[in-house]
């Protein structure tokens, strides 16, 4: 029985083992699922469709080829359209009858033709800017972006609303090999248990074998007490066999039980260490094991329907992490060097007016410092616009709560169209007591309000004129009302500095200050509350007249920076001091009974000026 055991024991070890080795080579699915893809046309752009990237589950895996510098980013598919507007490219899509990817090519709309196949992107590329930037490298669109040469390979994790754009330098034609794959799930989670079961029952039947040779031996031995019957006569005694020496054995009993008993050892040890990967052996476990991946597309914490509905954010988080970084590095070298064309790529508006005067100021003077810096991180607050069209508008607020000496920064950029990137147009100093209302998150945005919304307390467009009349006339002003006046430190800072400027002019001069709103267009981002982000300008004037025939004047206020701009020392005809204020507001929705509160300012001397 210990036989018949051991041989069934033997079999189905054997059939096991076999199953278990056969899943892990001739019934082992392929590791992933590749297609691929020659581009036709000869154009500079080629756009993979997220059709193309859908064609097989799980991560993409690009591999692009070509003859020189290859280029590759993804964006949303509406940005990568906007961006490429009216030139020409091609399209990699995926055609489900043929299951092969397609390449077809997207002529160029020129001005002739009648209609554009995309209307936003044509508004949103002026035509001169278009023809001015072609290479897509370095573009604030992009989610991530990778270069190489003759050959570039990438992994990625993309939703269906995600493109891939691909170039070599926006001049030569673009990489014309493509091949994406997919990689797919080719574990085996029974050959573990296969290979351990057979392995198990491989030793249960040598055990059961030797047992039964064990048994079956002690069988055969005398037995005591046996009765004994008739004698038998004796047999012919059988020639005796030749002796032979020990040199000739060549191979003994011992040797050859010994390698019966390793060779099971050995194939037992062997599939038990084949048997230690993962993807051999079932996984019980109930927790969510999928890998992290990238999540380029918003969606709404309320719900994915209603987010769907919205416009899209103007950017990520990941993507202003990146932006602020570039913006950071080319600032810091820009305020070094006093490079006026370097911080016009990445500044514009008041922010750039005033770090382009204090430029010249310390090109005079370089005892004069330098404006605050910008650091690119930490961020803390990130507000982007739902949008789909351009300008674009996203604020943010920098704080480094480590160290209390820097302040805290409230940025608003502005991103003019498609090729063009995202500029810090506003940059304020947050008020300490300053506390900014809740907003969406960063996922959702926020809808920009219209200058001229008149369900707010106060349009944004009139807010700059407001504020300078109280300014200028305090108490008496008609707006007086409307602000919030406790924690509002410009208004003390205005106050003093104006004050002491009366107090050093000379009996011989008059001083006369005015303030007006600035001619930049008013940047207003919706809160929660109905409310409202307002960055407004303001422009605060000084002037300066002798009061007495023959007497001089020189520059008022801050003399080093007036010199240095006017190049005047003094004059018998009198100065003017222009300054530029950025000033940002929290700016209740109309009927509300709260203020209207000061978050941030800005102030710079701009320009000084003889009167003429």
């Amino acid at each position: 029985m210990r036989f018949v055991l051991a041989i069934v024991a033997f079999v189905l070890a054997a059939v096991m083992i076999v199953l278990g080795i056969a899943q892990r080579t001739i019934l082992l699915e392929p590791a992933f699922t590749s297609l691929g893809s020659t581009v036709t046309g000869d154009t500079t752009y080629t756009v993979i469709d997220p059709s193309a990237l859908a064609a097989s589950s799980g991560s993409q895996t690009i591999n692009v080829r070509g003859d020189g510098a290859v280029f590759l980013a993804y964006g949303r598919s509406d940005d990568v359209a906007a961006w490429i507007g009216t030139d020409a490219y091609s399209t990699v899509g995926f055609s489900e009858e043929t299951g092969e990817l397609t390449s077809t090519v997207t002529e160029a709309v020129t001005p002739d033709d009648e209609v554009a196949p995309d209307a936003g992107a044509a508004d949103a590329v002026p035509a001169d800017e278009a023809a001015a930037i072609v290479n897509p490298a370095g573009s604030d669109l992009w989610l991530d972006e990778y270069t190489g040469t003759h050959s570039l390979t990438t992994t990625l994790t993309l939703p269906d609303d995600i493109s891939v754009i691909v170039a070599s330098d926006g001049i030569e034609p673009a990489p014309a090999s493509i091949r994406l794959s997919w990689a797919s799930d080719n574990s085996t989670p029974w050959a573990g248990p296969l290979l351990a079961g057979g392995a198990l029952l491989l030793l249960a039947g040598l055990v059961l074998y030797l047992l039964a040779l064990l048994h079956l031996r002690r069988s055969r031995r005398p037995r005591r007490n046996i009765p004994r019957g008739p004698r038998m006569p004796r047999l012919p005694r059988a020639p005796r066999p030749k002796s032979i020496k020990a040199s000739q054995i060549t191979t003994s009993r011992r040797g050859i039980t010994r390698r019966v008993a390793i060779l099971p050892m050995v194939l037992v040890s062997g599939l038990a260490l084949s048997g230690c990967s993962a993807d051999l052996w079932p996984d019980f476990s109930t927790a969510d094991t999928a890998t992290a991946t990238p999540t380029p597309t918003p969606q709404s914490t309320d719900s994915v329907e209603a987010a769907a509905e919205l416009p899209p954010p103007a950017v990520t988080v990941s993507q202003l992490e990146t932006i602020m970084g570039e913006i950071s590095l080319l600032s810091a070298d820009a305020d070094a060097t006093l490079n006026t064309e370097t911080i016009s790529t990445r500044f514009t508006g008041p922010a750039l007016e005033q770090r382009l005067a204090n430029y010249k100021i310390r090109a005079v003077d370089p005892a004069v410092a330098p404006l605050v810096a910008l650091p690119g991180a930490p961020i803390t607050f990130t507000l982007p616009q739902q949008t789909n069209s351009w300008p674009r508008v996203v604020m943010t607020v920098i704080q480094d709560e480590n160290d209390p000496s820097i302040p805290t920064l409230a940025v608003m950029l502005k991103q003019e169209s498609p090729r063009s990137n995202y500029q810090v147009d506003y940059l304020f100093a947050l008020e300490q007591s300053a506390h900014v209302p809740e907003v969406a998150p960063a996922v959702v945005g926020a809808p920009a309000i219209a200058p001229d919304n008149k369900l707010l307390l106060l349009p944004p467009d009139q807010l700059a004129a407001a504020y300078a009349d109280i300014l200028i006339q305090g108490a008496a002003s008609p707006s007086y009302g409307l602000f919030e006046s406790d924690g509002d430190n410009f208004r003390i800072q205005v106050a003093d500095l104006n004050a002491a400027k009366v107090a050093a002019l000379p009996s011989t001069a008059s001083i006369e200050f005015a303030a007006a709103a600035g001619s930049d267009e008013a940047v207003a981002l919706a809160t929660n509350d109905s409310g409202s982000i307002v960055a407004v300008s303001m422009t605060e004037t000084e002037t300066v007249k002798p009061v007495q025939e023959g007497a001089t004047v020189g520059p008022a206020g801050d003399a080093l920076a007036a010199k240095a701009l006017s190049g005047i020392t003094t004059t018998t005809k009198g100065f003017q001091n222009t300054y530029r204020d950025q000033l940002l507001f929290y700016v209740p929705t109309s009927g509300s009974s709260d203020k209207i509160v000061l978050l941030g300012f800005a102030q710079g001397l701009i320009t000084s000026a003889e009167l003429p």
